[in-house]
């Protein structure tokens, strides 16, 4: 499997400096601030970009789930919440809750928590991420 990269340029110092992240080849990029990671400014940060990976890997990984125990997943949608806390002298992210509903003909609610449960624990996002506490909100739909 191939390795993957992004890359992020900071300009200036912490408060007044400016910064560009890309991701991949180039398919999003954009611009983050300190004012945009801490405050709410307008542009991106890197919590921001973490949610998207873990939101678009549990999506991909409940699939794969489904799938693998005789489903047939119609949509799977998540959205993952990066929290960002001050934490002694600095910053970490402390939790990431994933909010995922999904449309799955014939599943019933025990099977679907428990496949949902599955699919958190054992995607590689969830795995490379296992610092933060990470819960998540499951809904059938």
């Amino acid at each position: 499997m191939p390795a993957r990269s992004s890359s992020a340029v900071w300009e200036g110092k912490l408060k007044e400096g400016k910064g560009t992240m890309k991701v991949g080849k180039g398919y999003f990029e954009g611009p983050f601030s300190f004012a945009s990671r801490f405050e709410s400014a307008d542009a991106t940060n890197p919590e921001e970009l973490i949610a998207a990976a873990h939101a678009g890997c549990y999506s991909m990984a409940f699939s794969a789930t489904l799938e693998k125990n005789g489903f047939d997943p119609k949509r799977v949608a998540t959205t993952a919440t990066a929290h960002l806390e001050k934490v002694g002298d600095g910053f970490a992210i402390t939790k990431i809750e994933l909010d995922m509903e999904a449309e799955i003909p014939g599943i019933d609610s025990a099977k679907f928590n428990e496949l949902a449960e599955a699919a958190k624990n054992g995607c590689p996002v969830s795995k490379a991420l296992a610092g933060p506490e990470i819960t998540l909100k499951a809904q059938l739909k």
